[in-house]
């Protein structure tokens, strides 16, 4: 046998990884690679890939089950403290002694150069090692030094069993997970998420299959075995659709909040004007109901989720709880900024001169109701009513002052909250974006205005609205327009208003290094504007408070060449 030469086989990274991951941490998501691989394979794929920062330091974590009555014992070594000459020559030394073997069968040792020797057929080839990748420009607001645990399958068993209290502290600072089985990686899903992680996953084999269903969000990479227990299934074979699918869920959710705080608005809106109403014994007439129902409130409440998502991936996240704060503040003053234009419209409209409560007819003076000597009820009203007596009665009751105005001044409400609460940048993309919004917004308004300020006398006969004189109309549009500024000022510039929260109510978390030491969470906690409305409050996240823990801990992170031993249980007492 003849020694021809090495073939070196190299996987190298797709093109889209290193953009991924780079998008993924600027918007302070935390990346994690869980493999099958040799870990120190895995480790330099996570330098090389960026997952691994390249000042990071990266402690392999050797975790040794019980035996001979031992103790479990972690065995914590840095993965950077051979040097890379001593690599390389150890690495010639197994080579040369490889070539001594085959010398008996013609194999020669590689001369220190390049030759090509054509008599003896033979051609010597050169292994050169790749210098490595500049490091990338430091990130702002991290520490020189970080610190990544690397750890293989057999160790997580290990650890699992015989070490829970190490196990938060290891998957705060663990990124490279090797050697996992299927069902082991399922168990990682499951840690994380016990630390209040929302846990992503990518993968695209059959191995993946259940952690990809235990996963928040499962991706699949492929359509084959994986996407059948993936609730996502990619058609682009790598991670590129990561950050899609975040921002997607992020505007998906804002949506759903935008959408529900209309409706929660729109609710109160018409309770308040039917209750000011039953006040003076009156109410909205069917087609109102039905023109609010139909024409405003189903086009705006279907067209303003429409907006598509923003095409950049923030590091700010949208409110996750419907009793969020910013949320509540929100509706809250939604709420009384409505009551208040409303109360003040109807009783603005009974201390004008010229009102007259009850009166009949539609432009013209009209007689009180009178009642009788002997009755508490109307004299016009009479138990045997005809079915053209009891519509007329009904029209009666409807057609008022009180009905119109606040007929108006809730109609451009409607309009007034879903501008305000269809909510754009930075998970959706602008409202001026989104034509059919657009649209609907414009269409209803002109609308309202053209009834306000031209009126029809058919269309006030059909909605049931009272001839009032054209002073008032132009009194109700400048109430009207003032109720809509006031909307779109307090949503935009208070409740939705971060640089105001975080000076007035809220403190953003403040870490200390010590020793010029972090952690992957750290570094992204400290990138992220991450904020509590009570003062020097702990996190709610049991990851957060993890994190501070770690800080004055003084025996975290272990040493290299350093163990640690298990707590053996205590014996058991013999009778």
């Amino acid at each position: 046998m003849d020694f021809l030469g090495l073939v070196m086989l190299q996987n190298k990274l797709k093109a889209e990884t290193v953009p991924v991951l780079e998008e993924l941490r600027r918007a302070c998501i935390r990346p994690v690679m869980v493999t099958g691989d040799n870990l120190l394979t895995a480790v330099s794929v996570g330098r090389e890939c960026g997952i691994i920062p390249a000042k990071g330091k990266v402690i392999l974590t050797e975790a040794l089950p019980p035996r001979d009555g031992q103790p479990a014992t972690i065995h914590w070594q840095s993965a950077d403290e051979l040097p890379a000459a001593e690599v390389l020559e150890k690495a010639s030394k197994e080579v040369r002694a490889a070539f001594a073997e085959g010398g008996a069968h013609g194999a020669r040792p590689p001369s220190p150069g390049p030759a090509l020797s054509s008599a003896s057929g033979f051609q010597e080839i050169k292994l050169l090692l790749e210098e490595a990748e500049p490091p990338p420009l430091p990130r702002p607001k991290t520490a020189e030094t970080s610190y990544h645990f690397a750890i293989g399958g057999k160790s997580f068993a290990v650890i699992l069993d015989h070490f829970p209290d190490l196990l938060s502290k290891l998957l705060l600072c663990g990124t490279v997970y090797a050697r996992m089985a299927p069902d082991q990686k399922t168990q990682l899903i499951e840690a994380l998420q016990r630390m209040d992680y929302y846990v992503g996953m990518c993968g695209d084999g059959a191995n993946d299959c259940g952690a990809l269903k235990r996963a928040h969000a499962g991706i699949s990479l492929s359509e084959l075995e994986a996407s059948v227990a993936s609730p996502f299934t990619s058609k682009i074979p790598n991670i590129s659709c990561v950050p899609d699918l975040i921002r997607e869920g992020r505007a998906a959710l804002v949506t759903s909040f935008c959408v529900f705080k209309f409706m929660a608005l729109y609710s109160i809106i018409q309770y308040l004007s039917v209750l000011l109403l039953y006040s003076i014994l009156s109410n909205l007439g069917d087609v109102q109901y039905l023109f609010i129902d139909v024409a405003i409130i189903l086009s705006l409440a279907f067209t303003m989720s429409l907006n598509r998502a923003w095409p950049k991936l923030v590091p700010q996240q949208p409110p996750t709880s419907l009793v969020s704060p910013q949320l509540l503040l929100s509706v809250f003053t939604q709420i009384l900024l409505s009551l208040g234009f409303q109360v003040g419209s109807f009783l603005l409209a009974q201390g004008q001169p010229w009102y007259h409560p009850k009166e009949e007819g539609h432009c013209g003076p009209r007689a009180n109701l009178t009642l009788d000597s002997n009755s508490t009820a109307p004299a016009n009203v009479t138990a045997g009513l005809g079915p053209e007596e009891e519509e007329a009665h009904d029209t009666s009751s409807v057609r008022s002052l009180e009905n119109t105005t606040l007929f108006y001044v809730s109609s451009f409400q409607y309009v007034a909250v879903a501008l305000a609460f269809a909510k754009g940048r930075p998970f959706r993309q602008p409202t001026h974006t989104n034509g059919f919004f657009l649209a609907s917004l414009v269409t209803i308004s002109g609308f309202l205005l053209l009834l306000l300020l031209w009126p029809i006398p058919a269309l006030e006969e059909f909605l049931e609205l009272d001839c009032i004189p054209y002073e008032w109309r132009l009194i109700l549009l400048v109430l009207t327009l003032s109720n809509v500024v006031l909307s779109l000022s307090l949503e935009n510039f208070v409740c939705d208003r971060d640089v105001l929260w975080q000076r007035v109510c809220y403190t953003q978390w403040k870490y200390e290094y010590p020793n010029q030491a972090t952690y992957p969470q750290l570094e992204l906690d400290e990138m992220s504007p991450g904020y509590s409305c009570r003062w020097h409050a702990s996190p709610r996240a049991k990851y957060k408070r993890l994190a501070q823990e770690l800080l004055f801990d003084p025996g975290w992170p272990p040493q290299p060449k350093t163990s640690t031993k298990a707590q053996l249980p205590p014996a058991e007492s013999t009778a």
